[in-house]
């Protein structure tokens, strides 16, 4: 099998775990149009009742009809998911209801308009994020999408129509997409639905088609339809042509590849191709073939300096490793579907194709359909000639040292020993040598032995000895042989060598990138990861680093930084954060600064910028590193910012929740009692029981919430003293205003003393004894008793009412919570404050029904601690 037949084990395992995640994940299927009006929600709805009939479960999420009465009509018969509502600021707003499309779990949903901004306090701010999770929870989703809603293309849409567009989706999204259905109409079917009606209706549809309507506008969003359309129908073929071994190319579409090095030549390539691309309105990729043999620090600089071009002009840009250009070209271009391949006529001297094998004519007789673009050099694009200074500056003297230090010992040890071996034998030490110093020599040193041991051995052990003259011709066969032999054995050898250490660089990069996504994953938080991440690229790239992060007032250094930037490093951090582009030294630039600066990018969105100063430029390979990791760690950062963003929308959305009940539930309780002191005072003679009645009311409510701020501050703090247990009882039945007919007071015997806060264990007791007045029955009296359990002092007030719900023992300790069917009154505090005053004493309070009757049985546990002594115990 062939090096470009072979299948990439890379490929294969990165197809493996893309399959994986998808069997675990919905199905995600987009209906794409270029504007509003193509029928869109139709299709989708049509699709939806197919799958219905199919047998699948499918739900309405969310529909859009707009009033459009064929619309409407598909909608029936489908179960619709009741949408919730959402105040905002004296508004209500309807929004999909997320959860309940999760507990209900069907086979499929129907969500409409992807792009859509959600409510302030929904969950996720946008909805194709409602989306995502959906298909996180196995559940597929029919969804609708325009083309200008697609990050990627809003800025075109805005320089074609002149309308900004707000609402976008990150193209990554539609990466997911399992199918993308373009439901498609020519712009003048189009402008005649608008026309009938079908789209806007009134003053609105005339002045949509007199500006975004406009026939050139509708043309121009039609064509970047069909083009978005396209590159992901073409990104499948790839994807099937790659899983079922189909070499291609096919000719569905124009795709360039353009092989460029570290050779002046590059820049001309990749110029040329960018061009020859867009005027066959056809993608491109740049191939960077990664040789065994490492780069000098001037290649370095000029190869990175070329794939940013090529990365700035829209091109696709792969490095790959591999030992023959030819080959790794050839199996780059049938993975990507390849249509043409541009490559430099190679450069140097004619008699050198003798020696290696050229890529050009390789891949003129191997590349079957695939076109080859052969680009002539210019006469400033040949390398220039290095002088002798700096050439013999970057020989490896100490190697041929090495060289010549070898070829002396074995020599040494064969003229010893020559008389016993004769010189065949010596011959196999030579070679013995050669395979040794080609394990830890360059190539050219290696091949300088090779050669010089030939000689040698001619020289002084061939007859005739001391001489290069060969006498028999089986001798001058074996010194041909052996000629050959040595240098083929060290240029095998040597690139074995280079090899391996190519190979262990690669391995090298790959334990970074799987230790680096190891400590993202055990993260909880950025706090957590930033350490490790910074620890991890001062170890492989000996290096500080910084990272920025974006907040409110722009960019800030985080604290977990290795050195302190200074104010260069941050005006450049704050250019490549900008402008989405790497900054810095070994760019192009500000390429005199200390640091190098890599952006933090995930999709269209910048979430900060990496800065690491290196004691020397990076190479090639150490950027691609820094790449990878900038851009982990930008979709950590990224997730955990969406993960604050959901927190923070939860908490807003409780917080508005309790503040509108709050509200609620004080107007109620001011307004009641001073509406009957109102009453009361207009009266004649105001009857003073009425009257007592709103005050203690407005009291009590008033005291709730201050003892409420109060807990929640730390400033309501328990002064303990020794009680009697059932004196607090009986003090908390009084404080109640219960009659004593209607409570049952049971009272253990020889019950030990506490040491509590009097005050506040008898205002908790009160709040048991009044909600179990509220919930229990008139004609059976509320039980209440004080007993000993081990260690552990119980209070305990029952009811004979209806008792709780399933899932109401914690709930009833919420704040503002009210069960079902509560009678008006009370602002749902009284129990929350109860357990907060218990737990200020070490203890707890327990909610459940009772096992022997109906109704509901509340119990205070305080622990008894040490009894009390008398002042002339504790004296002794």
């Amino acid at each position: 099998m062939s090096e470009v037949d072979r299948p990439n084990p890379d490929e294969i395992l990165a197809r493996l775990k893309r399959d994986e995640a998808a069997a675990a994940r919905g199905k995600l299927k987009i209906f794409f149009g270029m504007s509003p009006g193509v029928g869109k929600t139709y299709a989708m709805l049509q699709a939806a009742r197919q799958k219905q009939a199919e047998g699948c479960e499918v739900v309405v999420g969310i529909v859009e009809t707009h009033g459009r009465k064929e619309t409407e009509a598909l909608l029936e018969g489908m179960p619709i998911m009741p949408r919730t509502q959402i105040e905002y600021r004296g508004t209500k707003l309807e929004e999909m209801d997320l959860d309940a499309i999760l507990t209900w779990h069907p086979g499929l949903a129907v969500v409409d308009e992807l792009a859509h901004t959600n409510a302030p306090g929904s969950r996720h701010p946008k909805r194709y994020q409602d989306v995502l999770e959906l298909l996180d929870a196995a559940i597929s989703v029919y969804t609708t999408l325009n083309v200008q809603h697609v990050a990627s293309r809003s800025d075109t849409v805005r320089q074609i129509s002149g309308v900004t567009v707000s609402e976008t989706v990150p193209d990554t999204v539609l990466d997911l997409a399992d199918e993308i259905v373009l439901v498609d109409l020519t712009p003048e079917q189009l402008r005649a639905r608008l026309a009938e009606g079908k789209v806007y209706l009134g003053e609105r549809a005339e002045w949509a088609a007199k500006n975004f309507f406009r026939e050139s506008n509708l043309t121009a969003l039609r064509e970047m339809a069909l083009r978005l359309v396209a590159e992901h129908v073409d990104r499948d073929l790839r994807d099937i042509m790659s899983e079922e071994k189909i070499a291609g190319p096919w000719k569905s579409g124009d795709r360039l590849l353009v092989a460029v090095s570290a050779s002046p030549y590059s820049e001309r390539l990749i110029r040329y191709t960018r061009r020859l691309a867009a005027s066959m309105e056809a993608s491109w990729i740049v191939a960077n073939i990664e040789q065994p043999r490492p780069l000098s620090q001037e290649e370095q600089t000029r190869l990175t300096r070329y794939l940013a071009l090529a990365r700035q002009l829209g091109a696709e840009v792969i490095t790959t490793p591999g030992t023959d250009i030819g080959e790794a070209l050839l199996s780059i271009a049938r993975q990507h579907n390849v249509t043409q391949i541009v490559i430099g006529k190679p450069l140097g001297l004619r008699w050198t194709s003798f020696l290696k094998r050229d890529p050009l004519r390789w891949l003129m007789r191997n590349s079957g359909n695939i076109d080859i673009h052969m680009i002539p050099a210019d006469e400033s694009a040949v390398p220039r000639r290095e002088p002798i200074e700096e050439r013999l500056a970057r020989a490896p003297w100490r190697d041929f040292g090495v060289a010549l230090a070898i070829a002396a010992v074995v020599t040494a040890l064969s003229l010893s020993i020559f008389d016993y071996t004769g010189y065949w034998a010596v011959a196999l030490f030579y070679l013995l040598a050669v395979v040794l110093a080609a394990t830890r020599l360059r190539r050219w040193p290696t091949l300088f032995l090779a050669a010089l041991s030939a000689l040698l051995w001619d020289f002084l052990f061939i007859p005739p000895r001391f001489t290069f003259y060969i006498t028999h011709f089986h001798d001058f066969m074996m010194f041909g042989a052996y000629f050959v032999i040595a240098l083929v054995i060290g240029h095998l050898a040597t690139q074995l060598r280079e090899r391996e250490q190519s190979e262990r660089r690669r391995e090298e990069r790959a334990t970074a990138l799987y230790r680096l996504t190891r400590a993202l994953a055990a993260s909880r938080d950025l706090d957590e990861a930033m350490p490790k991440v910074l620890t991890l690229i001062k170890n492989f790239f000996q290096a500080d680093a910084a990272v920025w992060l974006r907040d409110e007032g722009g960019l800030s250094c985080h604290p977990a930084s290795t050195f302190a930037p200074s104010s260069k490093d941050e005006s450049v951090a704050v250019w490549a954060f900008q402008k989405k582009q790497s900054a810095g030294r070994s760019t192009d630039t500000l390429p005199d600064a200390e640091s190098l600066h890599v952006p933090l990018v995930t999709g269209d969105r910048a979430e900060g910028v990496l800065t690491v100063r290196l004691a020397s430029p990076p190479t090639i390979e150490q950027r691609e590193l820094l790449d990878a990791f900038a851009s982990q760690l930008a979709l950590f950062v990224n997730k955990e910012r969406a993960l604050q963003e959901s927190r923070e929308a939860q908490v807003a959305r409780q917080s508005q929740k309790l503040q509108k009940t709050l509200f609620d539930s004080v107007s109620h309780e001011l307004k009641t009692p001073l509406a009957a002191i109102s009453a009361a005072l207009q009266q004649p003679q105001p009857e003073r029981t009425e009257l007592q009645q709103a005050v203690r009311r407005l009291t009590r409510t008033v005291d709730h919430l201050l003892d409420t701020t109060r807990l929640e501050s730390g400033l309501l703090q328990p002064v303990r003293e020794w009680c009697q247990p059932g004196e607090l009882v009986r003090e908390a039945v009084a404080l109640a205003g219960l009659k004593e007919q209607s409570v049952k007071v049971t009272i253990a015997k020889n019950l030990p003393m506490i040491s509590v806060d009097p005050r506040l264990i008898e205002q908790a007791l009160c709040a048991l004894l009044s909600n179990a007045a509220a919930h229990g029955t008139s004609d059976q009296p509320i039980e209440a008793s004080a007993a000993r359990d081990d260690s552990t002092l119980v209070f305990s007030v029952a009811d004979h009412g209806p008792g709780l719900a399933p899932g109401e023992e914690n709930k009833v300790f919420e704040k503002f919570y009210r069960g079902p069917g509560t009678a008006p009154g009370g602002l749902g505090l009284g129990l929350s404050i109860a357990r907060q005053l218990v737990e200020a004493h070490g203890g707890a309070i327990v909610a459940q029904n009772r096992e022997q009757a109906r109704g509901s049985r509340f119990s205070i546990r305080i622990p008894i601690g040490e009894p009390m002594r008398l002042p002339s115990e504790a004296t002794a």
